[in-house]
């Protein structure tokens, strides 16, 4: 189970039990309310476009009243359950908040199931009291570190923001000192989908990070890695990781001659030193499978000062 989260501005950062933090940025209300618009619009004009199809069906079919009633109980189930199916549906978005890039999670980053979808959205007319101004919601709102109104803390729910992901090339590594570890790496090891990620996500943000900072990132992946190699002590970890990546994405190196066992050079290296193009992107970052680095690299962005021990 996770470990209660702490907050930063609206950042709020979730620690599992494998010591691997996940940062959201929770929504407020006013980030909220334009989806909320959204949906009410989309909403009027499912039981606009609801009202004319069963009043005509009615009226074909000699029945006005029937067609008077079926609508309202189109309108009740609308009304009532437009919220809770889509984000049943939608992995917790409705379509204003799709539009938003916005989502309902559970308190400890887990997806939303059925049930919190619905309750949610049910609560909402305690939300809405009095008289449809929503005083009692946004005023929970206000109380609540996670911007939680009454239907989220009764349903042990959040909206958090989903930060824009891209795609990225690969990047080449010509430093020597890394071409040359990379022939350290054994030949056997190889690199999971996950470790994968977060190594692109370290080597890509890496030329924006200062020194110092660059061995506080690395060292709690490159030190593991490290002792798992065999390496001595006062092999620097940013460069083994960077090595790591570059095994991962380029292949195998060839030995070069001479009797230093790191003496190595990359056929990718000379094609890079000549000019040749990078190969296209492999890979999108999803910031749950790089979180083993993400988790430190965080405290490099600007919304994000915090450092996560290892």
């Amino acid at each position: 189970m996770a470990q209660p989260g702490r907050q930063l501005d609206t950042h709020f950062e979730m620690v599992t039990p494998e010591n691997i933090a996940f940062q959201y940025r929770v929504a407020g209300p006013f980030q909220r309310l334009p989806a909320y618009l959204f949906d009410l619009m989309i909403q009027g004009v499912i039981i606009v476009g609801g009202f004319l199809l069963l009043v005509l069906a009615g009226s074909l079919a000699s029945m006005p009243g029937g067609g008077i009633g079926a609508f309202l109980v189109f309108f009740f189930f609308v009304n009532w359950f437009y919220g809770g199916i889509f984000e049943t549906l939608l992995n917790g978005q409705t379509p204003g908040k799709r539009i938003l890039r916005l989502r309902v999670i559970s308190v400890d980053g887990q997806p939303i199931n059925a049930l919190q979808a619905i309750l949610r959205n049910l609560l909402r007319a305690v939300d809405l009291l009095p008289l449809y101004t929503y005083q009692l919601g946004l005023f929970s709102a206000i109380l609540t570190e996670r911007f939680q109104r009454l239907g989220d803390v009764a349903c042990g729910t959040m909206v958090i923001v989903e930060e824009p992901q891209y795609r990225y090339g690969v990047a080449r590594i010509v430093e020597p000192e890394v071409l040359a570890l990379v022939a350290a790496i054994p030949p056997n090891f190889s690199v999971s989908r996950t470790l994968g990620v977060a190594l692109s996500s370290y080597v890509l943000r890496r030329p924006s990070i200062p020194w110092s900072r660059r061995v506080q990132i690395a060292r709690h992946v490159g030190e593991p890695l490290r002792e798992q190699f065999g390496l001595p002590p006062t092999t620097n970890v940013d460069h083994l990781l960077c090595a790591v990546y570059q095994r991962a994405f380029f292949g195998e190196t060839e030995a070069a001659a001479g009797t230093n066992p790191f003496a190595v050079a990359a056929p990718h290296a000379r094609q890079a030193a000549a000019g040749m193009p990078a190969p296209a992107a492999v890979f999108v970052p999803e910031p749950a499978a790089a979180a083993v680095v993400a988790t430190h690299l965080a405290g490099t962005s600007p919304a994000s000062p915090s450092e996560q021990g290892p």
